[in-house]
């Protein structure tokens, strides 16, 4: 038996004759036949996102033009005899391979530690007998038997059911519990819309039912998101994209240059030899050595950061995308809101009441129209909140200060509503023990429930419901003074304030009762359809996170647009949008009006209305793509399957890892662990951090890098002998260098980070104004390099004029590790001992040089010789020129402000 859901209108079925064609029958499947349906349709799981082996993910580390670089440069150092540079750069290469591989290792690990089956387990009809199984082993044909509380094992069809309610919000995107009933429906109806099928990893919150499994696995409905999940096609992030380039640019240069510099030096008849020692140190010049590991290090430790703020980064280099985002799309359910229905509004004896509070949390008042809070319970709302006790089949429960609801959400929003009353609900519910009941339908709209009177004196019926259907049943209504008659004019204040509530988003419900004689135990449907008296009216919504408002106005600090995509209803959608704070004015767009719009306009209505409602995946991969091809870096959030596509094929995508589903998860860039929304606050401004930190490593790097080919080349120009050998060069570059550029990558974030717009995601990483910057600075590096050497190399000895360039070009380092802290500040704005690890570092450096120029295995190795208290002191003098004249060129604003939103 096949998977074959695709191609057959199961909802279009009698049940009986679903049976058939599944050669199934309502007492279930024999386990010999399930077991032989088990070989032929294999496990009902999920095909995960092929994972990395430990080969490809060695591979993908080596796979990096820098190192392709190094490991030319060890070759042409090893032909040339230099094998202590060669087994330098080797180690290089080695640690960087080694990082990048450890971390992005454990990040797998952590994600694969919050992965959990959406239905681990199921029970069946097997041989006529209800039995609990595996969830990978249920097979179509097989009878699922589901009650409240249960997740959905895999697509079925309905054969019977009582009262059964779904909450299919992670499949599409819709808040409320949808009800479901077996009979078959129109061939054409929507996936949304089938009343008659159960879809896999879908909650059931109230009622129960049976149903025949139509599809498994890959098959279902979630399978067949997750198939689309794989054919949307991930890009590399835009660090990685530059690094390329920039890796690119750097070998072609240092190459060519080395070439150009090879060939002057015959033309000017310098020895073949001596040539080919000045072309491997102007190679080993142009290329930064320490720039991979640098990297990987700098990234490695903001996932760090991020994994103890909730995020769990699944790839190191999206770390930075997040920097760069300009757009965060967002879905609402359980994302931007609690997915706990909550009422806001109450209307009873002709007062409306506000309730305060969110979510399931039982704290909270209720306070009259001027907003002074009650204090004892009114007697006309009285009736109106216990209706909501006990017409009512949900519980609320706590556990580790969390509180949560089994059964329907919006009666558990009623039971929590009760509670800020004052009621005690368990006594209440013990007290007025239900008799009888005709449950919830969407045919009658209403939940009728029998208890006896408080006084003993008789017997009463609550009614709650559609307040269209309630008020139909009601002849009276209850106000100040008893229950009147329900005129006309009565009726019209009643529709208009029930027009009130649903304008503002809130879900509207009527509780009405009446009282019956003695001895009924029965109750019929005409005792709840005539002769009502209406007890009032509830308003309630899914409201928003608290975090989720503060996190969107810190992107609106940030210069990103936030934008809500959901399945919900338009007015819902937008009322929460305003909220939160999403939009202000306008209107949210359907998935209609989607379909019909081009990407240009749609990308336009998304900046500027940033509200989308009645969504399908497809119409959120088209917002994605319409944002994406204007230019803008697109992050996305979510929880559900519907999330998925679009969460692969964003820039990042980011899933909920309490809520998530396996899909969801499979496809995201990172997982926040808590489910907080403003935990992706604090991600962006991670990731411009973690930018903003690399940029100062590239940047003090290959000012190195430039000051050493500028010394160089000088030389050569001048007629000067080689003032620094390749193995002083990769000295510099890797142990000076080395002990600056990781306290640099750990920069402590300025006070300004969230106050910039985003990067333009065209920008290099290396800008017009940091080239600036290097082309003003690297000359005095150079020149001071030169001229202490012209001034040593007048002793005759060319040693020590070697000793003393290599510790000059080596102090410019310390002073330059200072200088990169920050592009526009002085250091002393920042603080000098704000990042106490580049003090750290630059005394580490000092030490390590002192010991190459002044220990015999230093000397040895480099061919250094001792230097004086006055070299080191005119050195210094020298050296620092460099620090002085950066200060001044800040002072002055010559390398220009940084932007402002």
């Amino acid at each position: 038996m096949n998977n074959e859901s695709s191609t057959v209108h199961w909802h279009a079925m009698e049940p009986d004759e679903a049976l058939k064609k599944l050669d199934s029958a309502r007492d279930g499947l024999g386990e010999d036949h399930a077991e032989q349906r088990l070989e032929e349709a294999g496990p009902n799981s999920l095909e995960a996102e092929e994972g990395f082996n430990p080969i490809r993910l060695l591979a993908r580390q080596v796979h990096n033009p820098l190192i392709y670089l190094l490991a030319g440069a060890a070759v042409l150092s090893l032909l040339v005899g230099h094998s202590v540079d060669a087994a330098v750069i080797a180690g290089v290469i080695v640690l960087n391979t080694l990082l990048g591989f450890t971390q992005e290792w454990r990040a797998e690990g952590a994600l694969d530690a919050l992965r959990q089956m959406a239905a681990p387990h199921a029970r069946v009809l097997r041989n006529g007998q209800p039995a609990e199984i595996e969830a990978t082993h249920v097979v179509p044909g097989d009878v699922l038997v589901i009650e409240t509380g249960d997740r959905v094992a895999a697509d079925a069809r309905l054969l019977s059911c009582d009262n059964l309610q779904v909450d299919e919000s992670a499949l599409t995107g819709e808040s409320q519990p949808v009800s479901k009933q077996p009979e078959h429906v129109d061939e054409a109806t929507p996936m949304a819309d089938r009343k008659n099928m159960v879809w896999m990893s879908t909650s059931v919150t109230g009622g129960r039912g049976r149903a025949v499994v139509v599809s498994t696995g890959m098959g279902t409905e979630m399978g067949r998101i997750a198939g689309e999940v794989r054919a949307t096609g991930r890009e590399s992030t835009p660090l990685q994209k530059r690094m390329h380039k920039l890796g690119l640019i750097l070998g072609i240069g240092g190459i060519s240059l080395a070439a150009l510099v090879f060939g002057m030096g015959l033309l000017r008849s310098y020895q073949v030899f001596e040539m080919l020692m000045f072309a491997v140190a102007v190679a080993v010049s142009a290329i930064p050595e320490g720039l991979p590991a640098v990297i990987s290090v700098t990234l490695a430790l903001g996932v760090r950061r991020m994994a103890d703020r909730n995020a769990i980064i699944r790839r190191m280099s999206a770390v930075e995308t997040l920097g760069s985002t300009t757009v965060i799309c967002s879905d609402k359910t359980g994302t931007i809101t609690k997915n706990q229905m909550t009422v806001r509004m109450l209307w009873a004896g002709g007062q409306t009441y506000e309730v305060s509070g969110e979510g399931y949390q039982p704290e909270g008042e209720i306070k009259a129209a001027g907003g002074e809070a009650i204090g004892e319970l009114p007697a006309t709302l009285e009736p109106l909140v216990r209706i909501g006790v006990l017409c009512n089949n949900a519980n609320l429960k706590e556990k580790d200060g969390q509180w949560s609801v089994e059964g329907n959400p919006s009666e558990g929003g009623l039971l929590v509503a009760a509670i800020k009353a004052g009621l005690e609900i368990e006594q209440m519910r013990k007290d007025g023990e239900r008799l009888a009941e005709i449950p919830f339908s969407s045919d009658t709209k209403y939940m009728a429930t029998l208890h006896p009177q408080e006084d003993g004196t008789g017997r009463i019926v609550y009614v709650k419901g559609a307040p269209e259907r309630i008020t139909e049943f009601c002849s009276h209504v209850l106000m100040e003074d008893g229950p009147v008659e329900l005129n006309e004019k009565l009726r019209d204040e009643i529709t208009s304030k029930n027009e009130e509530f649903a304008s503002n988003a809130l879900r509207v419900m009527a509780g009405a009762y009446r009282e019956m004689a003695q001895g009924q135990d029965k109750l019929e449907q005409a005792d709840a359809e005539g002769g009502l008296i209406l007890a009032g009216l509830w308003g309630m919504i899914d409201p928003p996170r608290e975090e989720s408002i503060q996190a969107v106005s810190d992107t609106k600090e940030a210069g990103i647009h936030p934008v809500m995509i959901t399945g919900d209803h338009a007015v819902t959608a937008l009322a929460i949008a305003r909220e939160v704070g999403i939009a202000e004015d306008g209107k949210a767009l359907t998935g209609q009006e989607i379909e019909s719009m081009g990407k240009p306009d749609l990308a336009k209505a998304a900046l500027e209305g940033g509200v989308f409602a009645r969504v399908t995946p497809a119409h959120k991969l088209k917002i994605m793509e319409s944002l994406k091809e204007q230019g803008h870096i697109v992050a996305m959030t979510g929880d559900g399957v519907n999330d998925a596509p679009a969460l692969k094929g964003a820039d990042i995508g980011i899933a909920m890892g309490r809520a998530g589903t396996e899909v969801a998860k499979e496809a995201a860039d990172m997982v926040l662990a808590d489910d907080n929304f403003a935990t992706i606050v604090h991600a962006v401004e991670e990731g411009r951090v973690i930018y903003s930190n690399l940029r100062r490593v590239v940047f003090f790097l290959l000012a190195t890098n430039l000051g050493e080919i500028l010394t160089l080349v000088g030389a050569l120009v001048i007629g000067l002998d080689l003032p620094l050998t390749a193995v002083m060069i990769l000295w510099v570059n890797m142990v000076t260098d080395g002990a600056c550029t990781v306290p640099l990558g750990v920069e402590p974030k300025h006070q300004d980070v969230l106050k910039h717009p985003p990067r333009d995601p065209k920008e290099y990483i290396i800008t017009r104004r940091v080239w600036l910057r290097m082309a003003l600075l690297t000359p005095f590096m150079a020149a001071g390099t030169l001229g202490l050497f012209w001034h040593a190399q007048q002793s005759g000895n060319l040693d020590y004029a070697r000793t003393v360039a290599f510790t000059t070009m080596a102090a410019f380092q310390w002073f330059q590790a200072f200088n990169a802290r920050s592009h526009y500040q002085s250091v002393f704005s920042i603080g000098v001992f704000s990042n106490r690890w580049v003090l750290l570092g630059v005394g580490i450096a000092v030490l390590l040089q002192v010991g190459v120029v002044h220990t015999p295995l230093g000397q040895m190795l480099f061919g250094t010789i001792w230097l004086s208290w006055v070299d080191w002191l005119r050195i210094v003098m020298v050296s620092s020129s460099i620090w002085v004249v950066d200060e001044i060129l800040k002072l002055l604003s010559v390398y220009g402000r940084p932007r402002r939103k």
